[in-house]
């Protein structure tokens, strides 16, 4: 097993639990974390045996172009359609981050964490 990350991902997007932050939008950030058998790639030195960050990347903005509420919804989107789309992959995680969330003072960002494990076949 091995692990493919894409940490760092930033979009704008129209999250968020008020009416306006939907209007406004803001930046947010995803980090994603998969674990995968990573043998036959790194042996084969074949795209076709591993996750494909492109892919990866169009899902997860896919998701982040459809507005929500809450991060956790978000995240927990995201997450689903990883594990839809990628049945190799045993374990994911999911971090979306919200830049300077309205709180009313000073955050540099809020950040929601999901992680799933594959049932066992």
């Amino acid at each position: 097993m091995g692990q493919i990350a894409l940490e760092g991902l930033e979009f704008f997007a129209f999250h968020g639990y008020y009416d306006e932050e939907q209007k406004i939008g803001n930046k947010y950030g995803v980090d994603l974390y998969l674990t995968t058998d990573l043998h036959a790639a790194g042996a084969s030195d074949k795209l076709a045996e591993t996750v494909n960050y492109e892919i990866l990347y169009r899902l997860t903005l896919a998701e982040m172009q459809q507005p929500a509420r809450l991060l956790e919804h978000l995240a927990h989107r995201i997450l689903d359609r990883l594990m839809l789309e990628f049945p190799q992959v045993r374990r994911a995680r999911v971090s979306v981050s919200k830049f300077n969330p309205p709180l009313g003072g000073i955050c540099h960002r809020a950040r929601v964490t999901l992680s799933r494990k594959r049932a066992a076949v």
